[in-house]
């Protein structure tokens, strides 16, 4: 089946490309809907405190997956001059049309999540909450030069993972370092993309509601929007790749307890990047950088950045459980 224009990009929990503390993420399928299959790697960064310098890979840190232990340092970088929070997942997903206009998808995470405060490093791991969620195509409309769609859709996140870790002391460290909230969270999404000849755009936004978990504890609800423009440049028949420019604007209040905020982890910026995919037949090789543009006073801590590397692989579907 040939790769189209339109490329599908769906959300979950706070948009395509969203605030990883509020456990959220999604990638792009190219494929008109088919069903599929894949497994990602999301990497983002948080430091820069105030008076400091952002680095996307922060000094001492790893860009892969470490064994959850807790450090000590003493010399060279003291205080926030090194502090940092790193979080690292590698999801597995799937699609199923089951009509040809209804999606359903699942994204189940595994975290591997680090930081660094005074001169001490911590990192845990675990499974993530698991993502079930589900999407409408309300507008589908296809020509030879202009392409349409438009999907909105609701999901869930479950309460699926441990969120109660503790340190060596025996403090159980915070709601989002954790690989789960202890929350059941919703959200809602729209999708909005047209593609004229080899160009596109498109736009998501989303909107996600946390509950609070049984320590009264809850991440304030948040909003994502993202915009993307590309272009289809075709190799062969088999070969394509779509490099992209791409903008996200994120914005949560962050943590609460007993229904107060507590002031960590507010989040209000915004990142902009590039992505490139390349389609080998019906395997897809996702990629995309993204950095901070422009951070609110009120956010902490700050972004730096985010990377995705993916692979998906797409199933020529020719029936639907639903007609």
């Amino acid at each position: 089946m040939k790769i189209k224009l339109v490329i599908l990009l769906t959300i979950i929990t706070s948009s395509t490309f969203a605030c990883d503390i509020c456990g959220c993420f999604m990638g792009i399928t190219p494929y008109d809907n088919q069903s599929n299959f894949g497994v990602y790697y999301r990497y983002r960064s948080y430091n820069g405190y105030t008076g400091q310098k952002q680095q996307f890979f922060p000094s001492n840190s790893s860009f892969l997956p470490t064994k959850n232990q807790t450090t000590f340092s003493q010399g060279q970088h003291n205080g926030l001059n090194s502090d940092y929070e790193i979080y690292r997942t590698t999801e597995a997903r799937g699609k199923y049309f089951i009509q040809k206009r209804w999606e359903i998808n699942a994204i189940i995470p595994y975290l591997n999540n680090s930081e660094r405060y005074n001169n001490q490093t911590s990192t845990i791991s675990g499974l993530g909450d698991i993502n079930v969620y589900s999407g409408y195509h309300l507008i589908r409309k296809l020509d030879r030069k202009i392409n349409q769609r438009l999907i909105t859709g609701l999901g869930i996140k479950m309460p699926t993972a441990n969120h109660t870790i503790k340190s060596d002391a025996g403090i159980t460290y915070s709601t989002p370092f954790q690989p789960g909230t202890g929350s059941t969270d919703a959200f809602i999404y729209a999708n909005y993309i047209l593609g004229y000849k080899t160009w596109g755009f498109s736009i998501n936004s989303s909107y996600k509601i946390n509950g609070e978990n049984k320590e009264q504890e809850s991440i304030a609800n948040s909003t994502t929007n993202f915009l993307s423009v590309f272009k289809k440049i075709e190799i062969n028949k088999n070969v394509k790749i779509i490099p992209s420019l791409q903008a996200a604007y994120e914005y949560s209040k962050g943590e609460m307890y007993k229904g107060n905020l507590t002031g960590e982890h507010e989040t209000n910026n915004l990142l902009t990047g590039v992505g490139l995919d390349i389609f080998v037949k019906n395997i897809a090789f996702n990629t995309s950088l993204q950095t901070n543009t422009w951070s609110a006073v009120t956010d902490h801590p700050r972004s730096s950045g985010r990377l995705v590397l993916g692979i998906t692989y797409n199933i020529n579907q020719l029936y639907y459980a639903i007609k």
